[in-house]
């Protein structure tokens, strides 16, 4: 578990179904998890925080360990209103938001489509802020961005992490190196 900024923590686990480790994220002004696995040392980290009161998927691929979180504490599920014909089965109850929607204090969803129509990238405006994507932009390892683009857009907002469902956080820069990607692209 690492804390990036002050408040946001990011942790990876071994995701089963892809054969990899992920990434996960707790923005914990916001009580929000983003894509949540259980983290390798388990729940009794969020011991010591503030409680997790909702999880937000940056796709509807992403509901990974939902509903172990729901069941230890309480946690509302969201994802994007087009993603939802992917819950009908599932254990818990998923909430849709539009794009442009803050479905966690201080978080809002907005629009990439670059996989899927529900591909949602989530801007949270906490210190100095950062955006959250789904699969439509990775870093692997701790390299370059790539992948897709379909990013103009969310450089209208400020932040300067970025968060990755797959790949190493950047922090600091965060901005100038999204904007650097799709210059090139």
């Amino acid at each position: 578990m690492q804390e990036l900024i002050p408040g946001l923590h990011h942790w990876t686990a071994y995701h089963d179904g892809i054969r990899q480790r992920v990434s996960s994220y707790y923005v914990e002004p916001a009580q929000a998890l983003i894509d949540p696995m259980v983290p390798d040392g388990g729940l009794e980290w969020f011991d010591s925080r503030a409680t997790p009161a909702r999880i937000l998927l940056t796709n509807r691929h992403h509901y990974r360990h939902s509903a172990r979180y729901a069941d230890a504490f309480g946690c509302s599920v969201h994802a994007s209103a087009p993603g939802m014909h992917e819950f009908a089965g599932a254990p818990r109850p998923v909430e849709p938001f539009d794009f442009g929607d803050e479905p966690a204090p201080g978080i809002t969803a907005l629009e990439v489509g670059a996989i899927c129509p529900d591909e949602t990238a989530l801007h949270i405006a906490h210190g100095d802020g950062a955006m959250a994507f789904a699969d439509g932009l990775v870093r692997p390892g701790a390299g370059r961005l790539g992948f897709r683009n379909a990013f103009l857009g969310l450089l209208e907002r400020e932040f300067d992490t970025l968060l990755f469902a797959h790949g190493t956080p950047l922090v600091g820069d965060g901005r100038r190196a999204l904007e650097k990607f799709v210059s090139s692209a």
